[in-house]
């Protein structure tokens, strides 16, 4: 797993170390819509990939964030976008896929990463990188870019970096091209960034603001008063700056 330096491209990769046609590498970007995956997108591209966008419609509460998914694709000018679909609320164990439980709500930014929150769904992001390991190697793609973050978070287990670390062994050691030397990299550019630094990357990067889906609650308009709202506005005002995106309440 690597977790790049944000806000610069990468340099180029030598002609060694692409294909004999010295094309740019291919990177599966995981895009839920939000804040984060959107920022890892745009970063993706500074660093030269063909984009290939895979998002998910799993009948989570907050469907409205694939809206916010295929623009951002869009304006991103990414190669694919793909959705796949498939319904975790038959298992539900969480408030994302089980409307007979409440989103938290109002809760003080400094208790969020004391427990796991009833909105981590179980092993979603270990479903969405099998996904995305699954999709590159059938397109050659030499990366896998995911927008997790471990500093300003709910306290979600599979957004941390040893859990990267083991999906990353696991990208070598369950592919063809891992056991051939060639493993899928994991790239993290986020995981130890705060909010606002992220939200000034994307500044840098270009990143439509507006365009993005943070909400949990799933209505026209974002609650502000969700775990992810409240977090999302506290960094845009420690930064002095305005969330263009409408919301219900501004907390």
């Amino acid at each position: 797993m690597t977790v790049v330096p944000p806000g610069t491209p990468e340099a180029a990769p030598t002609p060694s170390a692409r294909s004999p046609q010295c094309q740019p590498p291919k990177a599966v970007v995981l895009l839920s819509g939000g804040l984060d995956s959107s920022t890892v997108l745009y970063q993706a591209k500074a660093d030269g990939c063909d984009c290939y966008a895979l998002s998910f419609d799993y009948q989570q509460r907050h469907r409205r964030e694939l809206q916010a998914a295929v623009a951002i694709a869009q304006a991103a000018g990414v190669v694919a976008h793909q959705v796949v679909r498939f319904d975790l609320t038959q298992w539900g164990g969480s408030a994302l896929t089980d409307n007979q439980l409440d989103l938290p709500s109002d809760r003080p930014l400094d208790g969020m990463a004391t427990e796991i929150p009833i909105t981590y769904v179980p092993a979603r992001n270990t479903i969405f990188l099998s996904f995305a390991l699954a999709y590159a190697e059938a397109i050659d793609a030499q990366r896998v870019y995911i927008g997790v973050n471990a500093l300003d978070y709910s306290g979600y287990p599979d957004c941390r970096p040893d859990y990267l670390a083991a999906m990353q062994s696991v990208f070598q050691l369950g592919t063809r091209q891992g056991r051939e030397g060639q493993p899928i990299e994991i790239i993290a550019p986020l995981v130890e960034l705060r909010k606002t630094d992220i939200i000034e990357l994307g500044n840098r990067l270009g990143v439509p603001w507006a365009d993005t889906w943070s909400c949990y609650a799933g209505g026209d308009r974002s609650c502000g008063r969700c775990d992810s709202c409240r977090l999302r506005l506290a960094a845009f005002a420690e930064l002095g700056l305005t969330d263009p995106v409408p919301y219900e309440v501004r907390a």
